[in-house]
This record gives C-alpha cells, sequence and structure tokens, in this order.
C-alpha cells in the first residue's frame, strides 16, 4: 500500500501537524505515509512563504 497527497490518512495527518497536536516527527512510519506528509507539509510551507 502507498500513499499519495489525496490520501484521507495524508490530509489527517497534515492537519494534526498544522494544528500542533502532533509533530512531524510523530507521523507514523506505516508505508510512505512520513514521506507524503512531510511533502504535503513542505509545499504548503513554501506557498506561504512565496
Amino acid at each position: 500500500m502507498t500513499f499519495n497527497k489525496e490520501s484521507g490518512l495524508v490530509k489527517l495527518w497534515v492537519k494534526m501537524v498544522q494544528g500542533g497536536t502532533y509533530t512531524r516527527d510523530q507521523v507514523p512510519k506505516m508505508f510512505n505515509l512520513q514521506e507524503v506528509v512531510a511533502d504535503v507539509l513542505d509545499e504548503l510551507a513554501a506557498e506561504d512563504a512565496a
């Protein structure tokens, strides 16, 4: 199983990290979940900086 940016679990973890409930390091190491969540967070940060 692999996750993508549109996966519900990815969106949930992105919101929880953005909201301060969890940190990036606390995202589970399940398949590619950590990597995709980090990518989405990085993209959102880049958009905010632009």
